[in-house]
């Protein structure tokens, strides 16, 4: 069973930037799909911001993520990243990675992931 955890949230000022990491255990399959979801205050349903395998460099951008997020692996450490820019306050939320065996044309509902982190929140102040 794969295991996530996510750490590097934290409270930052508009315009700032934070690089958000997810360790996985447990022995994630080779080419597993990753993705980094967002969860904002009061709302009960996680977005999906980006995903990519972890055999490849090839990326998936939610259209309205682009830009800003990045969506990055190190195999070595087991380690998948997000790194965000230009914060704004509407990024304010719970991040979450979240990993399945394929990513598809379909990455971006939630409901198809096997494997979950606890979160890390973000909160950004203007």
């Amino acid at each position: 069973q794969v295991h996530l955890m996510e750490f590097g949230g934290g409270s930052v000022q508009t315009g700032g930037s934070l690089r958000l990491s997810c360790v996985g255990s447990g022995y994630p399959p080779e080419n597993y799909c990753m993705a980094w979801f967002r969860q904002a205050p009061g709302k009960e349903e996680r977005e999906g911001i980006a995903a990519m395998y972890t055999g490849s460099t090839s990326t998936y951008y939610a259209d309205d993520m682009k830009g800003r997020f990045t969506i990055s692996v190190d195999n070595s450490k087991r380690t998948l990243y997000l790194q965000i820019d230009n914060l704004k306050p509407e990024d304010t939320g719970k991040y979450y990675c979240a990993g399945r065996l394929k990513c598809g044309g379909s990455w971006r509902p939630p409901t198809q992931y096997e494997a979950w982190g606890q979160g890390t929140q973000v909160t950004v102040s203007s």
